[in-house]
């Protein structure tokens, strides 16, 4: 009798999980999609261009020479790695969107970053606050897509793509119909 009741369990919990897989809020995933573009290129920003970092083998040539060579360490694979372990943690800098004209409701970026630059403060009329559970929903869906398209970020960002947000939340995810560049977070 108890197994027929775990099996019960976990056909319910297994069919539970499919269906929320399946049914991810666009608005959320496709918002968090854009804000880890967002937070990642502001990050990258902020590195000094001509730090660079060594890469290749650090294995001895027959010759006594090493086969190494140094990249930019802002767009380095050691370094997107670091950025993408943290990115996540800025999400509760976000909050929902309703823009007054055209009703698109996403998560942008609400708080000034702390480089102190002088950025307009937006109009926070428009925005949505609702609490801490909001903001750790933006996260987890932050989190799940850094798990799920990490070597996707990792490579688009190390090649310097044009287009980010298209090519990542797009094309690489299906998470926004419609990433144009000028799309504001």
């Amino acid at each position: 009798m108890a197994s027929w009741m775990l099996e019960m369990m976990v056909m319910v919990l297994s069919t539970f999980i499919s269906i929320s897989h399946g049914k991810r809020d666009k608005v959320l995933y496709c918002s968090a999609c854009k804000a880890i573009v967002d937070e990642l290129n502001y990050s990258i920003s902020q590195v000094d261009p001509k730090m660079t970092i060594n890469i290749g083998s650090f294995r001895l040539n027959p010759d006594g020479t090493m086969t190494d060579k140094k990249v930019p360490l802002a767009r380095s694979e050691t370094h997107l790695s670091e950025l993408l372990d943290q990115v996540c943690e800025s999400m509760s800098d976000y909050a929902l969107h309703v823009d007054p004209d055209t009703q698109l409701r996403q998560y942008r970026r609400f708080a000034p970053r702390s480089s102190g630059s002088n950025q307009d403060f937006p109009d926070f009329k428009n925005f949505q606050f609702d609490g801490p559970e909001a903001s750790s929903n933006l996260k987890f869906a932050c989190e799940t897509l850094v798990e799920e398209l990490e070597d996707d970020i990792i490579s688009l960002f190390s090649r310097e793509e044009e287009n980010l947000q298209a090519e990542l939340c797009s094309r690489a995810s299906d998470y926004c119909e419609d990433s144009r560049p000028d799309d504001e977070l």
